[in-house]
């Protein structure tokens, strides 16, 4: 995977954790910079785990699949960003107000980072550097979820359908990309 692909790849992963934190951001009246950061950490840390997950999975069952492997991870990837193109085009009405707690804050960080780990297993499947890869996810999640509650009381819920949109389509494309390399397309 080429490093201009990693970063692609590691803020596409972020998109819906983004998205999330805006809808906390939103949650909350005025926050301060230090509660962005710590929403942004527990989603960012959270975020790096699941695709090891993954990918550990991805490498346990690779010899059952290696010869179509660039298949898997195309469907994956493609599965992946279209719900997450869907999940952009949907519109939530209003914005919840719930009481902030840590429990909420980890199920939700875990609950956007499922595709995470489906991402890894897929990275299982083409050799990519897992450790580089779930550290640049979990930066750029860390980055963006901080970002995300800073502006959340501002921006709202409008922002977090454009974030998962773009998102989606980047991770559609790094899934056509993957194909075509396996295939031969581009040799």
């Amino acid at each position: 995977m080429t490093p201009f692909a990693l970063v692609f790849l590691a803020f596409s992963m972020s998109a819906d954790a983004f998205a999330a934190s805006i809808s906390k951001g939103a949650e909350l009246s005025r926050p301060r910079f230090r509660h962005a950061v710590c929403i942004g950490l527990v989603f960012g840390v959270i975020e790096a785990i699941t695709p090891l997950i993954g990918w550990a999975a991805g490498v346990a069952s690779q010899r059952f699949v290696q010869a179509w492997d660039h298949w898997v991870a195309f469907a994956l990837l493609t599965a992946i960003g279209t719900h997450m193109v869907y999940a952009g085009l949907r519109k939530e009405e209003t914005i919840e107000h719930r009481k902030q707690t840590l429990w909420l804050l980890v199920l939700t960080a875990t609950a956007t980072s499922i595709d995470a780990m489906a991402v890894g297993a897929s990275l299982a499947f083409i050799d990519a550097d897992i450790i580089a890869t779930s550290l640049a996810i979990g930066l750029a999640t860390t980055v963006m979820a901080s970002i995300g509650t800073l502006l959340g009381h501002r921006l709202g819920k409008f922002v977090g359908h454009w974030a998962e949109l773009i998102g989606g389509v980047v991770l559609f494309s790094i899934g056509c990309a993957v194909l075509a390399q396996h295939t031969g397309y581009f040799s």
